[in-house]
């Protein structure tokens, strides 16, 4: 059999950051506060708020420090309860509660996203604001949550950790609430090991968030456009808010927005090989009766670098039995719910009060699988990952032939 490819590689670093690299470490100017101006982390945000169609931008350290930062900026009361999705990752429950609020959570359905009826009906639980997981990549029915939350004044915070490149009617996903948060770690579609950004057009959100991630004293007149072109109330709002909050210090380093920026302008041609990359992988997973990759919904432009699918008609011995038969021809499958520690299964989140039984959730989780799909792969080499699973699932279900083939 040909070899597996190493799904779990990170996207290659371009050339063009060794030079940056190398630059940085001569001059040993690694704080993004150290320049007057035109830092590099400053240069990613105005970079990354163009490409996203936002109006600002803060790099800060990881994703969950964007999505921490985001809920203080709203200046929530402590105790607010904050509704989340069932299905994401622990770091969306944890940043809740290091924002000392509380999490709510709400059912999600068998195709990986928000179950509406079940969502509407826990906004009534007294809820301050709402954070959407766009989890791997799937996007909820940002049409009706919108309408739901904007009709009893309630904010939305997207993680878009998944879904870097994914557009929504066109708009880009992070843009839709009043914050939108990214991830840059490794297994993300831009690759710095660890990094986060934090969108919004909110000028008083932005200077909010800019002072407490660490912009102490005058530093935030260091997040001014290159040329000093702060809009009258960014202006207003950092004046305001200078010395009145506490500074957590999540900042992003030089070194993390030097590897970064030079994988911006591959963005698009990443995003586009993930879809046809995934698209094709899925059409042959379809084929067979006992494997369901949900569909995407209608106003979704999807950027996927991994596949999740779901187990049709397996019993939990037959489930344990598909991941081992995977393994065994060199491919790991993630089955969400099988794992006594895996941190997107909720009841695993013992770090929570008062954990719901969300039977909907969990009955999607038992069965949901999860594989990575690097967009770097190719065609032979997803074939090869969609033979692997056709194998097993044949070789579980007792079918005598690979479906798709």
């Amino acid at each position: 059999m040909p070899l597996v490819p190493d799904v779990h590689q990170a996207e290659p670093i371009p050339e063009a950051a060794r030079a940056a690299l190398d630059a940085l470490l001569s001059s040993g100017d690694l704080f993004r506060y150290t320049a007057p101006q035109d830092a590099p982390v400053a240069l990613l945000e105005a970079e990354f708020a163009a490409l996203i169609g936002s109006k600002y931008a803060l790099a800060v350290s990881s994703c969950s420090a964007a999505l921490f930062l985001s809920l203080k900026a709203l200046g929530l009361p402590r105790d607010a309860r904050v509704l989340i999705p069932g299905f994401t990752f622990a770091a969306v429950p944890s940043s809740v509660v290091h924002a000392d609020c509380v999490p709510v959570l709400c059912e999600v359905g068998e195709n990986y996203r928000i179950a509406l009826a079940d969502f509407a009906a826990r906004l009534e639980q007294d809820i301050a604001a709402v954070i959407i997981s766009h989890m791997r990549g799937h996007t909820s029915d940002m049409d009706a949550i919108m309408a739901l939350c904007e009709a009893r004044g309630i904010p939305v915070i997207e993680d878009a950790a998944h879904s870097l490149g994914t557009t929504w009617h066109g708009r880009n996903i992070g843009t839709i609430g009043r914050a939108g948060c990214f991830s840059f770690q490794s297994y993300k579609m831009i690759n710095a090991g660890e990094g986060g950004i934090l969108v919004t057009d909110d000028a008083d959100l932005l200077a909010r968030a800019v002072i407490m991630s660490g912009a102490y004293e005058h530093n935030w007149r260091k997040h001014e456009g290159p040329k000093g072109d702060n809009s009258p109330d960014l202006e207003t709002a950092f004046a305001r808010w200078q010395n009145r909050l506490p500074l957590y210090n999540l900042r992003m380093s030089n070194l993390s927005a030097a590897v970064i920026r030079p994988q911006l302008p591959e963005l698009a041609r990443r995003v586009a090989a993930g879809r046809i990359g995934h698209d094709h992988v899925a059409a042959r997973l379809n084929a067979s009766p006992h494997l369901s990759v949900p569909a995407k919904l209608p106003p979704e432009m999807r950027a996927p670098d991994s596949i999740q699918f779901n187990l049709v008609g397996l019993s939990d011995d037959e489930t344990h039995a598909f991941a081992a038969a995977a393994e065994a021809r060199g491919l790991k499958v993630q089955v969400f719910g099988m794992s006594t520690d895996n941190a997107r299964a909720f009841w695993n989140w013992q770090f929570l009060a008062d954990l719901p039984e969300l039977p909907r959730t969990r009955a999607m989780l038992m069965r949901a699988c999860d594989v990575r799909l690097p967009v770097r792969l190719s065609r032979s080499e997803l074939d090869l990952i969609a033979d692997i699973l056709l194998a097993a699932i044949a070789e579980v279900t007792g079918a005598d032939r690979a479906y798709g083939t």
